[in-house]
């Protein structure tokens, strides 16, 4: 057992040992001077906040409120007060600081014995500090690091009250009287493990390690290395999807860094193929403009600049010495005060930095990457961190676990930096205690985990599984093929267990097609069941209607509701239109571009304009709005084929519209035999054909006859030019 625990992260890494002087102010203004400029910044960033806190006093209130309550942030602040000041002592030298996070852990000391279950605690597992173990985890993990940049400097008697008052009745707390969540395979235990293994390092406690890594019986079925093994696909991807991989990577990341430090011998960045250092770089591929996809329980307003990645991004370039991550640094503006950080920062600061590699991908899920898959298609010009300018996400992945949303085959795109094709994310005001104490919302349950708040196929106005997380669990969508082929980027999956008797293939691309701008998105659903059904695709969009192309009744005195239940209850239909041939167009306008979705199916069409927000009387819920196709069949299933097309531009300053209108003047869809034949008339006479086999032999050749036209292509898809127009 080594007793090297964290100190090695933090130790003086700023300042030369003459800093540590008794004129601590002017020596570290001095030194700070010579800082690079993130870390000198990062430094600054510290100290108000600490001085801050100072100021008012040592301040540990009995614990009574919710999230977003005073009592749960002040222990927030505390414990990340305690965290900042314990790196500022090691910095600076200061015994303020010292001092301060003695105090604060003493104060602690008084209260923690006496703590039993929070008051306000609600369905989740209770916690002592907090409303729920998973704060308790958190305050662990940060309080351990700050009290192990002090620790050898108290006293025998300050430190045995800290280390036996605080810290081992937190490990007994999460190991023990917690021990339903610290068994779990889930990202609260990844943070229950964490804290107690950082623990057991600070302490001399084997015990402790053990247990954190190997599970409470030590038997390796649970614990931190099994969250390694069973909560990441081997491409890295995290089962909750990139909100909670971000969220969980922050105990991943800096217990694995206080296993290197303390166990080399585990070699722990090797461990599973480098898993960790994988997840680190999958998180920020699944991100656009820096924010994640906000896949189920998601935040929306997350992102790269987020606390829990800054620790990661410079444990994994300390590790990797990946000069891409000090862009991802740059970014994010922020690191650490640690070496690491350090070395990121001098580093940047010296023109190391490269560009991220965002690229299109195909992200295997589950343990052994055969439970679906999340494609990310890519394409356009790059921003100026070399980011394309246009991703299409296809969400093709296993449920998620108690996160995860009802959204099979669901698909998301974003374009100009902006999100076009939205997914609405969690219904949940984190920490605002005037929304149910920052909790998730009903509407949580109600809308945005129901399938029609997704952009995938619902049939009979019902959820996914009936939106029963446990049959959602045992199956999953299965990734037939994927393509990043420049021009004609793919991505095609199916799953048959949704619906009872009801198969759902969706194939969606990025074709290049000559006379249209780009980026273009063509949306193949094929449903094949032997009964009856209704089925409705809709599409959850972002902007302002402009025109559209079919006849359609507007509510402008009453504004009805949709359905009863499985999310229809929350939609507003604000317009209804019946196209008998199937086909019809909306363009909406957003940041001065335009973009039409076209559509065409295999039979009559009902089309509804609406807007999320009904029934919700506490307005919980976001107004946003959505188009659905409606398709009710007799037997045999139906299809749909839609173009999403990105066009012209609006600049309101000037006053100049330009290509406001589509340039496609005509969409037809026909399936003949396995074969999917999309033919698209622009409007300037031309005329092609997106031919699709759903053949993934590149070598086998197809042919169809269509309306005496012959069309032939090799492979899975192509894009082809039909005579008749002026190719």
């Amino acid at each position: 057992m080594r007793a090297a625990f964290l100190a090695a992260s933090f130790a003086l890494v700023a300042m030369p040992q003459a800093a540590r002087a008794d004129d601590h102010t002017s020596t570290a203004s001095a030194s700070a001077d010579a800082l690079p400029p993130l870390y000198a910044a990062e430094l600054q960033l510290a100290k108000t906040f600490v001085d801050g806190m100072m100021a008012d006093g040592v301040v540990v209130p009995q614990p009574k409120d919710p999230g977003g309550g005073y009592t749960h942030e002040q222990h927030k602040r505390n414990f990340r007060a305690i965290y900042l000041g314990g790196q500022l002592f090691q910095v600076t030298g200061e015994q303020r600081y010292r001092d301060y996070v003695r105090d604060m852990l003493l104060e602690y000391a008084d209260l923690y014995p006496t703590l039993g279950d929070h008051p306000a605690k609600a369905n989740q597992n209770v916690g002592r500090l907090f409303w729920q173990v998973l704060n308790d985890a958190m305050w662990l993990v940060h309080a351990v690091q700050g009290y192990g940049d002090i620790r050898d400097t108290l006293s025998d008697a300050e430190r045995q009250r800290i280390d036996d008052d605080v810290f081992r009745p937190a490990v007994k707390f999460m190991s023990v009287d917690s021990e339903h969540t610290f068994n779990r395979i889930h990202n609260h235990a990844t943070w229950a493990t964490a804290g107690v293994g950082m623990t057991g390092y600070l302490l001399d406690d084997q015990d402790m390690v053990d247990i954190a890594l190997l599970g409470s019986d030590k038997s390796g079925e649970t614990g931190f290395l099994r969250q390694t093994e069973l909560l990441f696909s081997p491409d890295g991807y995290y089962t909750e999807g990139p909100y909670y991989q971000r969220f969980a990577l922050l105990p991943f990341m800096v217990f694995a860094d206080a296993i290197e430090r303390n166990e080399p011998e585990r070699k722990i960045f090797e461990h599973r193929d480098g898993i960790l250092l994988k997840a680190l770089r999958t998180t920020v591929q699944q991100s656009y403009r820096g924010y994640f996809f906000p896949f189920n329980d998601a935040i929306r307003d997350k992102s790269l600049r987020t606390a829990e990645l800054y620790d990661g991004v410079a444990i994994a370039y300390a590790q990797t010495r990946d000069p891409s991550l000090l862009s991802v640094a740059d970014f994010q503006a922020r690191t650490v005060l640690s070496k690491n950080g350090l070395m990121v920062a001098s580093d940047l600061a010296a023109g190391k930095a490269e560009g991220f590699p965002f690229r299109s991908m195909l992200l295997s899920d589950g343990p052994d990457g055969s439970q679906g898959a999340v494609a990310v298609l890519r394409q356009g010009a790059g921003n100026a961190q070399g980011e394309p300018s246009s991703a299409l996400i296809a969400k093709n992945t296993a449920q998620g676990m108690g996160h995860g949303h009802f959204d099979k085959l669901a698909w998301q795109f974003y374009d100009n930096g902006n999100e076009i094709v939205r997914d609405y994310g969690a219904a949940r005001f984190l920490n605002i205690e005037a929304k149910a104490g920052g909790r998730y919302l009903p509407e949580n349950t109600t809308w945005a985990k129901s399938s029609i708040a997704h952009n995938t196929l619902v049939v009979d106005e019902r959820s996914h599984f009936d939106g029963e997380v446990e049959a959602a669990s045992a199956v999953w969508p299965e990734q037939l093929y994927f393509s990043d082929q420049a021009g004609l980027q793919v991505s095609s999956a199916e799953i048959s267990t949704a619906y009872d008797r009801v198969t759902i293939r969706r194939t969606l691309l990025m074709p290049d097609i000559p006379g249209l701008e780009a980026p273009l998105v063509l949306d193949l659903v094929r449903a094949n069941s032997p009964d009856s059904h209704q089925y409705d695709l809709p599409l959850h969009y972002s902007g302002h209607i402009m025109e559209f192309d079919f006849a359609a009744k507007t509510n402008v005195a009453e504004r009805p509701v949709l359905g009863e239940d499985s999310g229809y209850q929350h939609i507003w239909v604000d317009a209804v239109a019946d196209e008998q041939d199937g086909k019809g167009a909306l363009t909406w306008i957003l940041d001065g571009r335009f973009y039409t979705y076209r559509f065409a199916s295999d039979g009559p069409l009902g089309v509804i304009l609406g807007e999320s927000g009904a029934n919700d009387p506490e307005f919980n819920l976001r107004r946003e709005p959505l188009i659905l196709l409606r398709a009710d069949r007799q037997s045999g299933g139906t299809s749909f084929a839609s173009l999403l097309e990105a066009h012209g531009k609006y600049d309101g300053a000037a006053e100049q519209t330009v290509s406001s209108r589509s340039r496609v003047a005509d969409l037809s869809h026909d399936q003949i035999g396995k074969n999917d034949i999309v033919r698209l008339t622009l409007k300037s006479g031309q005329r092609f054909a997106i031919a699709v086999s759903h053949d993934p032999n590149p070598e086998q050749a197809h042919s169809v006859s269509l309306d005496g036209e012959e069309i032939t292509w090799m492979g899975f898809t192509a894009v082809v030019a039909l005579t008749g127009g002026e190719n």
